[in-house]
């Protein structure tokens, strides 16, 4: 017959259990869809509305707003830590090398805040917003639509260090690309399908002018058709867009072009070079649904990457300073 156990062990082992609960709700803690179900019915309209408006003006700014969310997360997490100004007490993300005269839409997210903080004051945070945004730029622009999950808080600080070394640089080869996508534990058929996000947006020819210039796994007339707008020296903040053939269509065009040796930024075509992401790109190139699904996965895993939830960070009133 086994011995029954104490009290105080009994007490001992529900005390541990507690303890363990404890810590893994810390340490998984879920967002969810319905988090503002009560307290900001209207919120996700409300963000929608004003994302749609915005694209519809500028469809360019569709792009704006996903990057926004893509390079809050790639440093310390998804909160809203790249919308905040310089300070006293920190220097922020805005002048990090991959966002000093590149990042925009701050305007269009200080539209949103405003309109969010009339109809429910201190309850729907920045962070939030930047996941939301991104999601609704990507379907105005005729892409998937996928379930945002929310309940992220915002920081209080910025890290303009993390974002000189976090994000992925446009001329980065390939093992670059999938360390930097690995640190965040996104895997290479996920590096593939985010960056399948440069179906939308334009690139300055600072970062394209060496490949158009110097790189041979270029379509010739590709590189010549760029270089009139993007000569060897000056027109550093000209234009071109990632995507030739649909630049304003989210669709899988993207990886056509990287197949026809035409993708814009080095790091473009790295995943197309006679590498291990060759046959992933071959695949979206031919199924667009395939890609379109698994890019909604992963900007759903990205979104969740070390957010703050529960009584970490704060509800930003503005989202470029701290309460």
């Amino acid at each position: 017959m086994a011995p029954f156990l104490s009290i105080p062990s009994i007490l001992t082992t529900i005390k541990l259990f507690l303890l363990f609960s404890f810590f893994v709700g810390m340490v998984y803690t879920q967002l969810s869809p319905t988090f503002y179900a009560t307290s900001c019915p209207n919120a996700l309209s409300t963000i929608k509305s004003a994302v749609d408006s915005a694209v519809s003006s500028e469809p360019r700014m569709g792009a704006s707003l996903l990057r926004l969310h893509f390079h809050d997360c790639f440093v310390n997490g998804c909160d809203a830590s790249v919308l905040l100004d310089d300070n006293s007490t920190f220097t922020g993300e805005k002048t990090a090398g991959p966002n000093n005269n590149s990042l925009r839409g701050f305007d269009v997210v200080d539209t949103i805040k405003s309109q969010l903080e009339n109809i429910c004051p201190g309850v729907v945070s920045c962070a939030d917003i930047l996941a939301v945004a991104a999601r609704d730029s990507v379907v105005a622009l005729g892409g998937t639509n996928w379930t945002v999950q929310l309940g992220r808080r915002d920081s209080t600080t910025a890290n303009v260090t993390a974002a000189n070394s976090n994000i992925p640089a446009p001329t980065l080869n390939l093992s670059g690309l999938l360390s930097a996508f690995s640190n965040k534990g996104l895997t290479a058929k996920e590096l593939v399908a985010l960056s399948g996000s440069h179906t939308i947006g334009q690139a300055r020819c600072t970062v394209f002018r060496t490949r158009i210039y110097n790189e041979t796994n270029i379509d010739s007339s590709f590189a010549t058709s760029l270089k009139s707008n993007c000569p060897s020296t000056g027109g550093d903040n000209n234009l071109a867009p990632l995507d030739l053939t649909s630049p304003t269509s989210f669709d899988n065009a993207y990886f056509k072009n990287l197949i026809s040796n035409k993708g814009l930024l080095h790091s473009d075509q790295e995943l197309f070079n006679g590498g291990s992401t060759d046959s992933q790109v071959n695949a979206y190139s031919s199924n667009s649904a395939s890609f379109l699904t698994d890019f909604a996965n992963a900007m759903v895993k990205m979104g969740n990457l070390s957010p703050l939830t529960g009584t970490s960070g704060q509800i930003r009133k503005n989202c470029r300073k701290t309460n």
